[in-house]
């Protein structure tokens, strides 16, 4: 009989062994795309103009917000503004236009620059390279802010028909 429990006991043993399956990998691939975005604190700016005058400055300040993930083997990151016709930048529709080249902009403070080159984006000549950030190793991820005051220099135009004027300015990221 207690050659029966031996038995019995070493059966009991052998069947609580833990027993495994073969491994099987998985392999992971996560893809970190590159990306920029571009946010603007409004989206309108208004101007009260006087026939003439050198100084018609917009109604607010416009905040853009560039924010970018990039391999630092991009050169630059551009930020511009354009218009689509350098001739008619703003219009009143009935054939009287404002020029880029009479529409200003001061970026951060500097001075007042005309929109009067031609930039990857819009008409020739109705552009404006507004900053230029370098990219290397340690900025390939960041944020950039970009404050824009407006002005509509007529001092140089001939009396304009009164009336509304109006227009779109683009603001627009590059990475190169």
């Amino acid at each position: 009989m207690i050659g029966l429990v031996l038995i019995v006991a070493a059966s009991g043993v052998g069947s609580a062994q833990v027993l495994n399956s073969g491994a099987q990998p998985i392999a992971l691939n996560a893809v970190l795309k590159e990306a920029i975005t571009l946010n603007l604190s409004a989206n309108a700016v208004n101007f009260t103009l006087a026939s003439g005058s050198a100084s018609n400055p917009g109604s607010t300040s416009i905040t853009a917000t560039t924010s970018w993930t990039l391999r630092p083997s991009r050169g630059s990151l551009n930020v511009y503004a354009f218009f689509s016709s350098s001739a008619a930048a703003l219009t009143d529709g009935l054939g009287d236009n404002i020029p880029s080249a009479n529409f200003e902009i001061s970026n951060n403070g500097a001075p007042f620059a005309p929109l009067v080159n031609t930039v990857p984006f819009g008409g020739a000549n109705a552009g404006l390279l507004l900053s230029s950030t370098r990219i290397l190793g340690n900025n390939k991820t960041g944020t950039r802010t970009d404050v824009m005051d407006f002005n509509i220099n007529l001092s140089t135009l001939p009396a304009l028909t009164p009336g509304t004027y109006t227009g779109t300015l683009t603001i627009q990221v590059q990475a190169i």
